[in-house]
Protein backbone atom coordinates (compact mmCIF):
# COMPACT_ATOMS: atom_id res chain seq x y z
CA UNK A 1 0.00 0.00 0.00
CA UNK A 2 1.57 3.44 -0.75
CA UNK A 3 0.98 6.30 1.44
CA UNK A 4 2.36 9.90 0.95
CA UNK A 5 1.65 12.93 2.95
CA UNK A 6 1.13 16.00 1.32
CA UNK A 7 1.32 19.40 2.81
CA UNK A 8 -0.70 22.62 2.06
CA UNK A 9 0.74 25.90 2.08
CA UNK A 10 -0.01 29.28 0.81
CA UNK A 11 1.01 32.66 1.79
CA UNK A 12 -2.24 34.44 1.46
CA UNK A 13 -3.11 33.50 5.11
CA UNK A 14 -6.14 35.89 6.78
CA UNK A 15 -4.47 35.27 10.19
CA UNK A 16 -0.86 35.63 9.60
CA UNK A 17 -0.09 36.11 5.91
CA UNK A 18 3.14 34.60 4.73
CA UNK A 19 3.47 32.26 7.86
CA UNK A 20 4.49 29.32 5.88
CA UNK A 21 7.98 30.69 5.43
CA UNK A 22 8.24 32.25 8.92
CA UNK A 23 11.56 31.59 10.60
CA UNK A 24 11.37 29.27 13.32
CA UNK A 25 15.28 28.90 14.59
CA UNK A 26 16.77 29.69 11.70
CA UNK A 27 14.41 27.81 9.33
CA UNK A 28 11.52 28.49 7.11
CA UNK A 29 8.17 27.12 9.17
CA UNK A 30 6.98 24.80 5.68
CA UNK A 31 10.85 23.13 6.19
CA UNK A 32 10.35 22.04 9.82
CA UNK A 33 6.56 20.34 9.11
CA UNK A 34 8.16 18.87 6.05
CA UNK A 35 11.29 17.35 7.26
CA UNK A 36 9.36 15.99 10.81
CA UNK A 37 6.83 14.66 8.34
CA UNK A 38 9.19 12.53 6.61
CA UNK A 39 10.48 11.00 9.48
CA UNK A 40 7.51 8.84 9.51
CA UNK A 41 8.39 5.40 8.45
CA UNK A 42 4.96 4.63 6.84
CA UNK A 43 5.61 7.30 4.53
CA UNK A 44 6.60 6.62 0.84
CA UNK A 45 6.63 10.60 -0.58
CA UNK A 46 6.26 14.03 1.06
CA UNK A 47 4.98 16.68 -1.08
CA UNK A 48 4.57 20.66 -0.46
CA UNK A 49 1.40 21.71 -1.75
CA UNK A 50 1.19 25.14 -2.57
CA UNK A 51 0.17 28.26 -5.16
CA UNK A 52 2.73 30.49 -4.64
CA UNK A 53 6.51 29.83 -6.28
CA UNK A 54 8.08 31.45 -3.29
CA UNK A 55 7.09 28.10 -1.02
CA UNK A 56 8.10 26.25 -4.20
CA UNK A 57 11.49 27.96 -4.44
CA UNK A 58 12.10 27.37 -0.50
CA UNK A 59 11.04 24.05 -0.63
CA UNK A 60 13.53 22.63 -3.49
CA UNK A 61 15.98 24.40 -1.89
CA UNK A 62 15.88 22.63 1.13
CA UNK A 63 15.95 18.97 -0.95
CA UNK A 64 12.28 19.11 -0.47
CA UNK A 65 9.32 18.24 -3.40
CA UNK A 66 6.69 20.56 -4.11
CA UNK A 67 3.86 20.70 -6.33
CA UNK A 68 2.19 23.56 -8.08
CA UNK A 69 -1.43 24.00 -7.37
CA UNK A 70 -4.54 26.70 -8.06
CA UNK A 71 -4.72 29.28 -6.41
CA UNK A 72 -8.88 29.28 -6.45
CA UNK A 73 -9.23 26.56 -3.59
CA UNK A 74 -10.26 27.85 -0.24
CA UNK A 75 -9.85 24.27 1.43
CA UNK A 76 -6.72 22.43 2.11
CA UNK A 77 -8.21 19.07 1.74
CA UNK A 78 -9.28 20.44 -2.22
CA UNK A 79 -5.49 21.35 -2.54
CA UNK A 80 -4.32 17.98 -1.30
CA UNK A 81 -7.45 16.79 -3.60
CA UNK A 82 -5.55 18.19 -6.81
CA UNK A 83 -2.01 16.79 -5.71
CA UNK A 84 -3.60 13.03 -5.87
CA UNK A 85 -4.93 13.98 -9.68
CA UNK A 86 -1.34 13.76 -10.71
CA UNK A 87 0.72 11.33 -8.09
CA UNK A 88 -1.10 8.14 -7.19
CA UNK A 89 -1.10 6.52 -3.45
CA UNK A 90 -3.77 4.32 -1.88
CA UNK A 91 -3.83 6.89 0.91
CA UNK A 92 -2.54 10.59 1.19
CA UNK A 93 -1.69 12.10 4.24
CA UNK A 94 -2.95 15.65 4.60
CA UNK A 95 -0.52 17.57 7.17
CA UNK A 96 -1.06 21.29 7.97
CA UNK A 97 1.58 23.59 7.03
CA UNK A 98 1.48 24.98 10.90
CA UNK A 99 1.81 22.32 12.91
CA UNK A 100 5.89 22.46 12.81
CA UNK A 101 5.75 20.53 16.23
CA UNK A 102 4.72 17.61 14.73
CA UNK A 103 5.97 14.39 15.53
CA UNK A 104 6.26 11.67 13.03
CA UNK A 105 4.57 9.17 15.41
CA UNK A 106 1.76 10.93 15.24
CA UNK A 107 1.14 10.36 11.71
CA UNK A 108 1.50 6.64 11.82
CA UNK A 109 -1.49 6.85 14.83
CA UNK A 110 -3.40 8.31 12.46
CA UNK A 111 -3.39 6.25 9.47
CA UNK A 112 -4.19 3.46 11.69
CA UNK A 113 -8.12 2.88 11.55
CA UNK A 114 -7.34 2.89 7.74
CA UNK A 115 -4.85 -0.06 7.78
CA UNK A 116 -6.98 -1.62 10.18
CA UNK A 117 -10.73 -1.36 9.35
CA UNK A 118 -11.68 -0.79 5.70
CA UNK A 119 -14.90 0.75 6.39
CA UNK A 120 -13.00 4.04 7.21
CA UNK A 121 -12.36 6.17 4.34
CA UNK A 122 -10.89 9.21 6.68
CA UNK A 123 -9.20 9.81 10.24
CA UNK A 124 -8.29 12.88 12.06
CA UNK A 125 -6.43 13.34 15.44
CA UNK A 126 -8.05 14.68 19.00
CA UNK A 127 -5.59 15.87 21.38
CA UNK A 128 -6.71 17.03 25.05
CA UNK A 129 -7.63 20.93 25.28
CA UNK A 130 -5.21 21.80 27.99
CA UNK A 131 -7.11 25.16 29.73
CA UNK A 132 -9.90 27.23 29.35
CA UNK A 133 -7.97 29.62 27.55
CA UNK A 134 -7.36 27.29 24.65
CA UNK A 135 -11.14 25.91 24.90
CA UNK A 136 -12.49 29.61 24.12
CA UNK A 137 -9.87 29.96 21.28
CA UNK A 138 -11.42 30.34 17.93
CA UNK A 139 -8.20 29.30 16.38
CA UNK A 140 -8.57 25.69 18.21
CA UNK A 141 -11.35 23.36 16.43
CA UNK A 142 -13.20 21.60 19.05
CA UNK A 143 -14.55 17.99 18.69
CA UNK A 144 -17.42 15.99 20.03
CA UNK A 145 -17.07 12.20 19.29
CA UNK A 146 -18.92 9.24 19.22
CA UNK A 147 -18.25 6.56 21.52
CA UNK A 148 -16.94 4.59 18.81
CA UNK A 149 -14.54 7.54 17.82
CA UNK A 150 -16.60 8.94 14.76
CA UNK A 151 -17.14 12.98 15.12
CA UNK A 152 -20.73 14.46 16.45
CA UNK A 153 -19.22 17.80 15.26
CA UNK A 154 -16.62 20.26 14.75
CA UNK A 155 -16.77 24.17 15.92
CA UNK A 156 -14.58 26.52 16.82
CA UNK A 157 -17.04 27.63 19.47
CA UNK A 158 -16.57 26.29 23.32
CA UNK A 159 -18.06 22.59 23.52
CA UNK A 160 -18.89 20.96 25.60
CA UNK A 161 -20.96 24.01 27.38
CA UNK A 162 -19.29 25.10 30.84
CA UNK A 163 -22.81 26.14 32.19
CA UNK A 164 -23.16 23.29 34.29
CA UNK A 165 -19.57 21.46 34.98
CA UNK A 166 -16.27 23.44 35.18
CA UNK A 167 -13.33 22.75 32.79
CA UNK A 168 -12.01 20.54 34.95
CA UNK A 169 -14.71 17.91 35.48
CA UNK A 170 -15.27 17.11 31.70
CA UNK A 171 -12.88 16.36 29.03
CA UNK A 172 -12.38 18.54 25.71
CA UNK A 173 -10.51 18.02 23.09
CA UNK A 174 -8.91 19.53 19.74
CA UNK A 175 -8.88 18.53 16.05
CA UNK A 176 -4.72 18.37 15.04
CA UNK A 177 -4.39 18.44 11.40
CA UNK A 178 -3.07 15.14 10.55
CA UNK A 179 -5.83 13.86 7.99
CA UNK A 180 -5.59 11.08 6.25
CA UNK A 181 -7.86 9.86 3.39
CA UNK A 182 -8.20 7.49 0.99
CA UNK A 183 -7.95 8.06 -2.77
CA UNK A 184 -11.35 7.25 -3.83
CA UNK A 185 -13.14 9.24 -0.55
CA UNK A 186 -10.59 12.13 -1.49
CA UNK A 187 -12.19 12.25 -4.69
CA UNK A 188 -15.61 12.09 -3.76
CA UNK A 189 -14.94 14.59 -0.81
CA UNK A 190 -13.41 17.30 -3.46
CA UNK A 191 -16.87 16.39 -5.90
CA UNK A 192 -19.11 17.15 -3.16
CA UNK A 193 -20.86 20.58 -3.02
CA UNK A 194 -19.34 22.80 0.08
CA UNK A 195 -21.88 23.12 2.92
CA UNK A 196 -22.78 26.05 4.89
CA UNK A 197 -21.27 24.99 8.05
CA UNK A 198 -18.21 24.27 6.35
CA UNK A 199 -18.42 28.04 5.26
CA UNK A 200 -19.12 29.18 8.61
CA UNK A 201 -17.22 27.55 10.62
CA UNK A 202 -14.55 27.33 8.00
CA UNK A 203 -13.62 23.41 8.66
CA UNK A 204 -13.21 21.07 5.98
CA UNK A 205 -14.46 18.02 7.58
CA UNK A 206 -17.80 19.75 8.26
CA UNK A 207 -18.26 18.99 4.26
CA UNK A 208 -18.53 15.23 4.53
CA UNK A 209 -19.77 15.11 7.74
CA UNK A 210 -22.70 17.21 6.20
CA UNK A 211 -23.29 14.88 3.25
CA UNK A 212 -23.49 11.95 5.47
CA UNK A 213 -19.78 10.51 5.52
CA UNK A 214 -17.97 9.31 9.03
CA UNK A 215 -14.90 10.58 10.20
CA UNK A 216 -12.76 8.45 12.85
CA UNK A 217 -11.22 10.32 15.01
CA UNK A 218 -7.98 9.00 17.01
CA UNK A 219 -6.81 10.59 20.89
CA UNK A 220 -3.68 11.82 20.54
CA UNK A 221 -1.72 12.50 23.74
CA UNK A 222 1.40 14.31 21.83
CA UNK A 223 1.46 17.95 23.03
CA UNK A 224 1.99 20.26 19.76
CA UNK A 225 1.37 23.72 18.77
CA UNK A 226 -0.45 25.37 15.51
CA UNK A 227 0.80 28.52 14.47
CA UNK A 228 -2.08 30.99 13.89
CA UNK A 229 -0.56 33.98 15.06
CA UNK A 230 2.90 35.56 15.48
CA UNK A 231 2.11 35.14 19.01
CA UNK A 232 1.88 31.10 18.79
CA UNK A 233 5.14 31.51 16.27
CA UNK A 234 7.26 32.70 19.46
CA UNK A 235 5.84 30.18 21.92
CA UNK A 236 6.64 27.36 19.20
CA UNK A 237 10.29 28.81 18.88
CA UNK A 238 10.89 28.07 22.73
CA UNK A 239 9.39 24.44 22.10
CA UNK A 240 11.27 24.15 19.47
CA UNK A 241 15.10 25.59 20.89
CA UNK A 242 14.63 22.42 23.35
CA UNK A 243 13.12 19.73 20.71
CA UNK A 244 15.21 16.40 20.16
CA UNK A 245 13.85 15.81 16.83
CA UNK A 246 15.40 19.62 15.65
CA UNK A 247 18.43 18.15 16.90
CA UNK A 248 18.43 15.82 14.06
CA UNK A 249 17.65 17.76 11.54
CA UNK A 250 17.87 21.53 12.37
CA UNK A 251 21.19 22.09 13.38
CA UNK A 252 22.62 20.54 10.36
CA UNK A 253 20.46 22.58 8.11
CA UNK A 254 21.27 25.82 10.49
CA UNK A 255 24.58 25.18 9.68
CA UNK A 256 24.97 24.84 5.97
CA UNK A 257 22.35 27.84 5.41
Amino acid sequence: MKIVAVIPARMASSRFPGKPLASICGLPMIEHVFKRTAMAKSLEAVYVATCDQDIKNATLAFGGEAVMTSAAHERASDRVAEVAESISADIYVMVQGDEPLIVPEMIDLALEPLLTDPTVVCSNLAAPIRDEAELRDPNTIKVAMKKNGDVLFMTREAIPTRTRLPFSEIPAFKQVCVIPFRRDFLRTYTALEPTDLERVESIDMLRAMEHGYAIRMVRSDFVTQAVDTPEDLRRVEEFMKKDPLFEIYGRRSVNAS
